[in-house]
């Protein structure tokens, strides 16, 4: 059985340019697992996982995701998102946060900004079945 930290060190040799991989738990905000090439403070792992609980379960997500749950008439009890890709692009960096498909999880892999986004993409994805298998 693999485990999720090196399940995503191999997502990581597989996506362009990646430099770093991390899942978040957004149900209790916790990062399970993170693997990196660099040494980061344990503060910078916090606020991964605060901020990428603000990006798909912030107020104004959540409410936009309502508004379309509304108007496709889906009850709102209905555990489904409509945001399940977030890209940021920073400075130097690309940082692609995928939600799993138990809508609970959130990868995010970071790559330098001179990778192939269509690629980094493509790779991504691929990995999530994995990466999912592992949890």
């Amino acid at each position: 059985m693999n485990t999720l930290d090196d399940t995503l060190q191999r997502a990581m040799t597989g996506i362009p340019e990646c430099l770093a991989a991390g899942m978040v738990d957004l149900a209790s905000g916790m990062v399970l697992s993170i693997k990196t090439v660099d040494s980061h403070p344990s503060e910078v792992f916090d606020m991964l996982a605060a901020a990428t609980a603000d990006l798909f379960q912030g107020p104004n997500v959540v409410a936009i995701e309502k508004v379309f749950k509304k108007s496709r008439g889906l009850p709102e009890s209905v555990d489904h998102h409509y945001f399940q890709e977030i890209i940021v692009n920073s400075e130097n960096l690309i940082h692609v946060f995928l939600r799993g498909k138990r809508q609970q999880q959130v990868v995010c892999f970071v790559c330098r900004k001179g990778a192939n986004l269509g690629m980094v993409l493509t790779k991504a994805r691929s990995a999530m079945p994995a990466v999912e298998a592992a949890l």
